[in-house]
C-alpha cells in the first residue's frame, strides 16, 4: 500500500509539473514579447502604429504603421474561411452520416495527409498551380489575396472536417433515433437535429481553422505577393502580420526590430481575443443546448 501511494503521488507530481511547465512557457513567452515590443510606444503612438498604413522603418523619417497588414490578415483569413467552412462542414457531415466504410477510410486518409503536409509544400503548390489559374482567370500577377486565401482554405480543411465529424458522432444516438421515429427523413434529421446539437463543436472547429489561417506564414508568404500596401481587391498583393515579421526579421535592428515585436504583440492579442470569444461562444451554445434539451 505504501508503494502504491508513493507511486500515485509521484505520478500526480509529474503530471502537475508538466501542466505547470506549459503554463510557465506561456507566461515567459508573454513577458518576453511584451518586454521587447512595448518600448516602441515610447516613440510611436499606439494610434499611429495601428491606424497608419505607412511602413517605412528604414527611412530617414521612419514610419511604423501596420494597418494594411491587419486588414490583409483578416481579409485573407475571412476569404479562406468562406471557402473552407462550407466544404469542411459538407465533408464532415458526409463522413459522420453518409459515407460507407471504404470511402470513409479513403477520405480519412486523404484528410490526414492534408494535415501532415508541410506549409512550404502548400506554398509550392500555390505557386505552381493556384497562382497560375488565378492569373489566367482574373488577371494580375497571380500572387494575390485570392491565391493566398485558396491555399489557406485547403490548409484549414483538415481541422474543420475532423472536428465537425467528431462533434456529429458525439451527438447522443437517441436524438437521431427520435427524429427518425417521428417521421423525419435522414437529411432532415441531419440538418435540423444533428447539426444544431453539434454546433458548439462545429464552432470550435471553425475557430481553430481561423487560428490556423491567421497564424500561417510560409504558404501565404509564397503566394500572397508580400507587398506592404493596403490590399486592393482579390487580385491585389497582400502582406499579413506574420509575413511582415518574417520578411523584416533577418535584417531589422533598433526600433525596426522593436516594431516587429510590437507586431507580434498585436497578433498575440488577436489570438487571445479569438480564444476568449470561442470560450464564450461555446459556453453559450452548450447552455442553449442544455436548455433546449431540458425543455
Amino acid at each position: 500500500m505504501k508503494h502504491r501511494k508513493l507511486f500515485e503521488r509521484t505520478a500526480e507530481g509529474l503530471l502537475f509539473a508538466c501542466a505547470a511547465l506549459s503554463v510557465l512557457a506561456v507566461i515567459l513567452i508573454t513577458v518576453f514579447l511584451f518586454q521587447r515590443g512595448l518600448s516602441l510606444f515610447q516613440k510611436v503612438s499606439v494610434l499611429e502604429f495601428l491606424g497608419s498604413t505607412r511602413w517605412e522603418p528604414t527611412a530617414k523619417v521612419p514610419g511604423y504603421g501596420i494597418l494594411s497588414f491587419i486588414v490583409g490578415s483578416f481579409y485573407v483569413t475571412g476569404l479562406a474561411l468562406a471557402f473552407a467552412v462550407p466544404i469542411g462542414l459538407a465533408v464532415g457531415i458526409f463522413l459522420a452520416e453518409l459515407a460507407e466504410k471504404r470511402s470513409s477510410r479513403i477520405i480519412h486518409s486523404t484528410v490526414e495527409l492534408l494535415a501532415g503536409i508541410p506549409s512550404v509544400i502548400y506554398g509550392l503548390f500555390g505557386i505552381a498551380l493556384i497562382s497560375t489559374i488565378t492569373r489566367s482567370l482574373f488577371g494580375g500577377s497571380g500572387y494575390s489575396v485570392l491565391s493566398a486565401s485558396i491555399v489557406l482554405a485547403i490548409m484549414t480543411l483538415p481541422t474543420i472536417i475532423s472536428v465537425t465529424e467528431v462533434s456529429l458522432r458525439a451527438v447522443p444516438r437517441e436524438l437521431k433515433e427520435g427524429s427518425l421515429a417521428l417521421g423525419a427523413t435522414h437529411w432532415q434529421t441531419i440538418v435540423r437535429v444533428l447539426v444544431p446539437a453539434a454546433r458548439s463543436g462545429i464552432i470550435a472547429g471553425v475557430i481553430l481553422g481561423m487560428g490556423r489561417a491567421i497564424g500561417e506564414t510560409m504558404a501565404v508568404l509564397m503566394v500572397g505577393g508580400n507587398a506592404p500596401l493596403m490590399p486592393k481587391g482579390l487580385t491585389g498583393m497582400v502582406r499579413t502580420l506574420t509575413m511582415n515579421i518574417i520578411t523584416d526579421m533577418s535584417y531589422a535592428t533598433g526600433d525596426h526590430l522593436t516594431s516587429l515585436f510590437a507586431t507580434g504583440i498585436v497578433l498575440f492579442v488577436f489570438i487571445l481575443v479569438l480564444n476568449l470569444t470561442v470560450q464564450v461562444a461555446l459556453k453559450r451554445s452548450m447552455a442553449a443546448t442544455e436548455g433546449g434539451g431540458g425543455a
